[in-house]
């Protein structure tokens, strides 16, 4: 890819939030909030998709597909490392995943609620 202004600004602006959250308890709090948007997105979109009684399916189907999309882009990453090289997963990783974890959470409980 060639080296535009634009290219120089989107890696920098990258390092300089990998640095900024290298502090792990920047990290730490990063993730938590991670974890609890995905928890309220969860949370939202079946409420929303539930409320009209039309959507359920395609709501249901779309954060299937979401979920297995953050899935591959998070683990297959892990596989195409450097053999030999230290494993320390990127920032943008771990917020999709705990996002995941997240979505995945509320919707289980959105279930146990829904089975009572």
């Amino acid at each position: 890819m060639q080296r535009t202004r634009l290219n120089t600004l989107i890696d920098l602006a990258g390092d300089r939030l990998e640095e900024l959250f290298r502090n792990p308890w920047r990290r730490f709090a990063l993730d938590v909030i991670s974890l609890l948007v995905g928890f309220f997105m969860g949370s939202a979109i079946v409420t929303t998709a539930g409320q009209a009684a039309q959507w359920d399916v395609f709501a249901a189907a779309m954060l299937f597909v979401v979920t297995e999309l953050i899935s591959r882009f998070v683990y297959t990453s892990q596989r195409n490392r450097q053999p030999g090289t230290p494993f320390r997963r990127s920032l943008l990783l771990d917020v999709l995943n705990l996002f995941k974890v997240g979505l995945t959470y509320s919707l289980f409980l959105e279930a146990f609620k829904l089975g009572s």
